[in-house]
């Protein structure tokens, strides 16, 4: 790489980063503003000023450029976990643009707060992906006066919530085990419990944690599961959970978490 386009690596906000990396994984400026809960306008922004700082004309390439610098430093920033882009050791440097996506329906943009680390990944890529969907869910009114059973959750949910189970526990190294091949490459066991430790204890307890949704990502190789949750924890009143799963060896492994 050029001593120019190092240069401009370094003048790169984490937020075009965070783009830039998306963009890596296959995404376009839609794509990305919908995952980010941003607007297409936001994220051209982003990749006008990475293009320029890169000194190249298509943000592939600039995306291209970043992997190439960030796959050579072993200091490079880890993927967010907690938080809109997934966990960074840089966390709680940077705060997330306020501008919501431009979808019909949506409710009020939460805001998120907290970073963790994760990894969700195609080959060779860094990034997070916190997929945002709806803020709020429209809960139909009951069809008759009896009580009926909730439908019993699917596999890749129970999933995630015995996932969760754990990081609410503390059990870094046995919630380790369980993420997947992708997330094991680009993190360590100590990196995830020294990280979770300082972000995910502060928010306290988990009072309670609802199923909102889960929806099919597709995305090579095989596809994603992203599952949402509504939890409330002792020190955060409100926020919505998203765990993202793959399938590996018959059974389903998480590849990122976000919270916001």
């Amino acid at each position: 790489m050029s001593t120019r386009a190092k240069d401009g690596f370094r003048a790169l906000t984490e937020k075009e980063k965070q783009t830039l990396r998306l963009i890596v994984r296959g995404h376009d400026a839609k794509s990305v503003a919908r995952s980010l809960g941003l607007s297409v306008y936001t994220i051209n922004e982003r990749l006008r000023d990475a293009r320029r700082k890169l000194a190249v004309s298509s943000s592939r390439e600039a995306a291209r450029l970043l992997l190439e610098v960030e796959g050579d430093e072993p200091g490079s920033p880890t993927p967010d976990l907690f938080g809109d882009a997934e966990i960074r050791r840089d966390a709680g440097l940077s705060r997330m643009d306020q501008e919501t996506a431009p979808t019909s329906g949506v409710g009020r943009a939460y805001r998120p707060s907290w970073i963790i680390i994760g990894v969700l990944l195609m080959t060779l890529a860094l990034g997070l992906v916190a997929l945002l969907g709806s803020p709020h869910l429209a809960f139909a009114p009951a069809q008759t006066p009896t009580a009926s059973r909730p439908a019993p959750e699917s596999e890749v949910v129970g999933s995630a919530r015995r996932w969760l189970a754990l990081v609410d526990e503390g059990r870094w190294d046995d919630s380790y085990r369980a993420t997947g091949t992708s997330f094991r490459k680009l993190n360590t066991a100590q990196v995830w419990a020294a990280v979770s430790e300082k972000v995910r204890l502060p928010l306290g307890a988990v009072i309670s944690r609802t199923f909102v949704s889960q929806e099919n990502l597709p995305a090579p190789p095989a596809g994603y599961e992203v599952v949402k949750f509504r939890t409330r924890f002792a020190n955060t009143p409100e926020a919505v959970e998203t765990v993202t799963l793959d399938r590996e060896d018959g059974g389903w492994r998480v590849v990122g978490v976000t919270i916001g």
